[in-house]
């Protein structure tokens, strides 16, 4: 079954992400609620990743000035390794790119660096440890 990637349409879709993000964030890896949920959502581009039309993947993009900083990229169990962490993250350029940003910030937890990396992201500075998991920050210039 094939993914559809694009912005969130609708409160159903957004509740379902936001779902799908206090799963992951919340519950698999024990990220405080208070963290997971920053007040910036309402700010932010949503793009969620559909099959079947079901939300099984999601990221979200905050835009300042040239630069968008991408966040809460999450992608169901089941789901994973199949493409749609990197198809959200092509679909993120593309956002980037018709907003004419320069680059693209994120902070990465270093399980997934990988996938970064082979998405052209450029590791910047030292590891950290951020709401208790261990991060980088990657930069991609455009």
């Amino acid at each position: 079954m094939s993914v559809e990637v694009r912005r969130v349409d609708g409160r159903a879709e957004m509740d379902a992400l936001l779902d799908l993000r206090h799963r992951v964030f919340c519950v698999e890896q024990g990220v405080p609620k208070r963290e997971e949920i920053d007040g910036r959502d309402g700010d932010a581009i949503h793009l969620v990743a559909l099959r079947g039309g079901q939300v099984v993947g999601t990221c979200r993009l905050l835009f300042v000035d040239r630069t968008v900083q991408l966040s809460r990229l999450a992608v169901e169990p089941d789901a994973r390794r199949q493409g749609i962490a990197t198809a959200l993250l092509h679909e993120a350029d593309r956002e980037a790119a018709a907003a004419r940003a320069r680059r693209i910030v994120l902070h990465a937890q270093t399980y997934a660096r990988e996938l970064y990396l082979a998405d052209g992201y450029e590791p910047r500075g030292r590891t950290f440890v951020e709401a208790g998991i261990e991060h980088v920050a990657m930069e991609k210039r455009l």
